[in-house]
């Protein structure tokens, strides 16, 4: 019987000591190092600043997302976390005669940070170029719901 209501008093302290350390951070102190933002590396076919110039030089290109800021449009052709995966998809495109620019950003959004993540491991797995483009297709679709729009 003693034991036990030792035992209590001590986990109620304990409780007690915990609740007040946690009280003196404010929520929002503590969601912001939470909260960080992610590097990935963006393979990008081209700048444009004429719509028309766009659409003739990337008609060929079956994926790509295009992003349009500062008046000018951004032309994606591959997005992941991995520097490796990033030269991977760089050299598949150069074997179809395209010079990529790699280009690092930062994103924070935790939903696309979780997809990248689990394609990336997809791609890591395969070494087949069009297994790896179908799945850069879908991170691109991605990419253009949950950031672009």
């Amino acid at each position: 019987m003693k034991k036990t209501l030792i035992l209590g008093v001590v986990f109620i302290l304990l409780g007690a000591i915990i609740g007040s350390n946690i009280r003196k951070y404010n929520y929002d102190s503590v969601k912001e190092l939470i909260k960080k933002d992610e590097t990935f590396y963006f393979l990008q076919e081209g700048v444009y600043e004429k719509e028309e110039n766009l659409e003739k030089n990337t008609k060929n290109l079956e994926q790509k997302v295009i992003e349009y800021k500062d008046k000018k449009y951004y032309v994606y052709l591959g997005i992941t976390k991995d520097k490796k995966i990033a030269q991977k998809l760089n050299n598949i495109y150069e074997k179809k005669g395209l010079k990529l620019y790699e280009k690092e950003q930062t994103i924070n959004n935790e939903e696309f940070n979780n997809n990248v993540t689990q394609f990336d491991l997809l791609i890591n797995s395969s070494n087949n170029e069009d297994e790896i483009l179908a799945i850069e297709e879908v991170v691109l679709a991605n990419y253009d719901e949950i950031i672009n729009n």
